[in-house]
């Protein structure tokens, strides 16, 4: 039997009257990658961040090779030996790449009069991204000229340079391509083969299975289940995620493209620098509208771009009245809503609390003679989405920030949807949210779809594509490719070619 490399022992953990972990042990091994899965708010995401130093635990009493493991900070337990790469963004947006990598550690490159040797810093920082298989990024890029995907890249180049014994994976592969997320596998895999150890949080439970060799199960802060790879079985696990099985279908349950005849909206010769080049489409009332691709393809430029957030360089969007959408302004006033990939930063106010985040979107739903804010009125608005959309919570004023992913998400879409709007754009709105909550918001897309309302559904997950979309759209280097029906003959080898 081996000696694990960390124990954690009657760990505890509450937030206000809510309790994340309830006297939880775990113990990590060498040479295993570990997956922890449950649904949002289930606790792995908490039980992980305690071991890498991120947040402190009511009680309870942690072991790191046998010594007492106390880490006063993320950047003390990095030094140590256990570095965590978190769910959302870990950077800094404005400064260089080498000053993310070496933040805190810039007296290792010493220069004249007191400076900073940039040059041997960036020639550094050059070393630890080709060293993880990142070869189109420099040390001297600014952090802000990256996209989501490539910021996530730089975080494990500066977890992984740092050579930790245990590394934290958290819901990280959501925000990187299939390139990117082969990058992650490999470097895990090695050490694994090293003798060291991964703890990698997914709710991917195809990628858990493919890439784990053990699996841990939580459920409203408790350890359910331990499998070995031997034992893996989908069902077994789901049912040890939720408690029971899974009731209705999870995707449309029908193969039939339907929608209304108006026009909800239609880009019309959109072109972007060499992200976009002439790519139109129209959208119906009741239409779910599928758009996928690898993902530099222009997706998610388009989305923003739908949205009145990005101006195009040529070409225009205009609604089915004739409405040109210039700003998002335009778009809001016009019943349009929109879901970021990048929800953190750009889709919700962290410090600011659910019921901020939901009504700042629909005053002139509460408002009285779109002036006069009731407070009570506000209240009734709030705690309406929150009944709703089951998001979990202490209280409508509970900071955003304390909430787990899914439900973080639900917060997102309770501010379009309170509000009215008739056509959501959605780029990756499942990301980072547990089978539960996906099925929920699955179900939530068909009643809106139903009602006659139109969705615009970025993804670069091809089951939802396939399982939601009434039209499928495909888009590769800023042009669209093909077009797909909806159809039960549909294959993920068919769509695929038309990605790469």
């Amino acid at each position: 039997m081996k000696t694990p490399i960390l124990e954690m022992k009657h760990i505890r953990k509450t937030f206000a009257s809510t309790v994340a972990l309830g006297d939880v042990d775990l113990n990590v091994y060498p040479g295993e990658i570990r997956g922890l899965i449950g649904e949002n708010g289930s606790g792995k995401s908490t039980i992980s961040s305690i071991a890498a130093g991120m947040q402190k635990a009511d009680s309870g009493e942690m072991r790191y090779h046998g010594d007492s493991w106390n880490p006063v900070s993320m950047i003390d337990a990095l030094s140590k030996g256990i570095g965590m790469i978190v769910q959302e963004s870990g950077t800094i947006q404005g400064v260089s790449v080498a000053e993310n990598l070496f933040l805190g550690e810039t007296k290792q490159f010493p220069g004249p009069f007191g400076t900073i040797d940039r040059k041997a810093m960036n020639a550094k920082a050059d070393e630890a991204l080709q060293a993880i298989g990142v070869k189109n990024v420099s040390g001297a890029t600014p952090m802000g000229a990256l996209d989501f995907q490539t910021r996530k890249l730089v975080e494990i180049a500066k977890v992984v340079m740092k050579d930790p014994e245990i590394l934290v994976v958290d819901e990280t592969t959501t925000a990187l391509s299939q390139e990117g997320r082969s990058i992650l596998y490999t470097l895990m895999k090695k050490l694994r083969d090293e003798g060291k150890a991964v703890l990698f949080i997914s709710h991917d439970l195809d990628e858990i299975m493919e890439v784990c060799d053990t699996l841990t199960v939580l459920r409203d802060g408790a350890i359910i289940r331990h499998f070995t790879k031997d034992e893996f079985d989908a069902d077994a696990i789901r049912t040890s995620m939720i408690g029971r099985e899974l009731q209705g279908d999870y995707y449309r349950s029908d193969y039939t493209p339907s929608h209304l005849e108006e026009v909800a909206v239609k880009a019309e010769h959109i072109s972007l620098g060499e992200a976009l080049q002439d790519v139109s489409i129209t959208v119906y009332k009741g239409e779910i509208v599928g758009i996928g691709g690898l993902s530099h393809c222009g997706m998610h430029p388009l989305g923003k771009i739908l949205f009145g957030a990005v101006k195009p360089d040529s070409g225009e969007v205009v609604t089915g009245d004739g409405v040109k959408i210039t700003s998002e302004t335009v778009a809001m006033k016009q019943a349009f809503g929109y879901v970021s990939k990048d929800r953190d930063v750009e889709s919700l106010s962290l410090t600011a609390s659910i019921r901020d985040n939901i009504s700042i979107a629909g005053m002139e739903k509460y408002a009285v003679n779109n002036f006069l804010m009731l407070n009570s009125r506000e209240k009734v608005y709030v705690d309406k989405q929150i009944s709703d959309l089951s998001i979990k919570c202490a209280d409508r004023d509970q900071a955003v920030s304390q909430l787990s992913g899914g439900n973080k998400q639900k917060v997102v879409f309770g501010k379009w949807i309170g509000r009215g709007s008739e056509v959501l754009i959605l780029d990756c709105p499942t990301r980072g949210v547990d089978i539960g909550v996906k099925r929920a918001m699955y179900q939530l897309m068909t009643e809106l779809k139903n009602e006659g309302k139109s969705i615009v559904m970025i993804s670069e997950e091809m089951p939802e594509l396939m399982g939601m979309s009434d039209r499928l759209i495909i888009m590769k280097d800023g042009k669209i490719t093909h077009e797909f029906a909806r159809s039960t003959s549909l294959s993920d080898a068919e769509i695929i070619q038309y990605m790469i």
